[in-house]
């Protein structure tokens, strides 16, 4: 189990809606600053998309990459088949074993026969070029839902990028998710997380925080996953709120990732 840093650990330094630094993180900055930190992996996901980079920019992430040693996988968002297959182009030029997607976009919402249909037909596109189409557990669907969905593709080119977080918004915690979902998981994304109750005491309220210090039971995520035979990267990805400035928010994710790479060097070590 390798170690890697998403780029959804620097979402506000990438840019998050309308807050966007004066020099937004790139992905060649993400490959230098997981090789700062001793990480030799990294997922770009869909908030550096891939396939919109010119071929200059791409060709120098693949010569930045190769040349600090940093492992690329490569992410995308939506069902779209013609995406999924730039994808799984972008994939084979850079290495990477598999195309981490989650389902849904802001436009367009699919039932899982709707994803069934779309998918069917490239998946064995990526079965030839040994790729395997990693979904997210994301907001919308239940954890037995997906691997209905994964039993009905019946495909070794298809599997489950694990989140133990996103599941929250189905009403579902990763005591739930993750026995259900670790048996068909290719990747992992490990995000920790608090809950408490506001100053009002009206609801809860769910955020993030550095890796092993919330709620999440991380030695034992990594043992059920692993129970299971498959070799999966354990991701960092982090969730920290917005402090008064983005500048302030930044450091602050910054901390966070140097302090959740320390804590999951002890339980993987290089």
């Amino acid at each position: 189990m390798r170690l890697g840093l998403g780029s959804f650990a620097y979402a506000w330094s990438i840019g998050v809606g309308e807050r966007v630094p004066a020099e937004p993180m790139t992905a060649v900055g993400l490959v230098e600053e997981a090789a700062r930190l001793g990480v030799r992996l990294v997922q770009i996901g869909d908030n550096l998309p891939l396939h919109t980079m010119p071929e200059d920019e791409l060709s120098a992430l693949q010569a930045r990459s190769e040349a600090l040693d940093v492992a690329i996988q490569v992410g995308a968002r939506g069902s779209d088949p013609e995406l999924l297959r730039c994808y799984l182009d972008l994939a084979t030029r850079l290495g990477s074993p598999l195309v981490r997607t989650v389902i849904d976009t802001a436009t367009h919402q699919p039932t899982l026969d709707e994803v069934k249909a779309l998918w069917r037909p490239i998946l064995p596109a990526y079965a030839d070029r040994g790729v395997v189409l990693a979904v997210e557990n994301h907001d919308r669907f239940k954890a037995r839902e997906l691997v209905h969905l994964m039993q009905r593709l019946d495909s070794p080119a298809v599997g489950i990028c694990l989140d133990t977080v996103n599941s929250f918004g189905a009403l579902e915690g990763p005591e739930v998710v993750v026995p259900i979902l670790a048996p068909w998981t290719v990747n992992l994304h490990v995000k920790d997380f608090t809950i408490s109750r506001p100053s009002h005491n009206m609801g809860f309220v769910v955020v993030g925080c550095p890796t092993g210090q919330g709620l999440l039971d991380v030695p034992w995520l990594l043992e059920l996953v692993r129970a299971h035979g498959r070799d999966v990267d354990a991701i960092i990805e982090l969730w920290p709120a917005p402090e008064p400035t983005l500048e302030a928010t930044m450091a602050v994710e910054r901390r966070w990732a140097g302090e959740s790479v320390r804590y999951m060097r002890e339980l993987l070590p290089e």
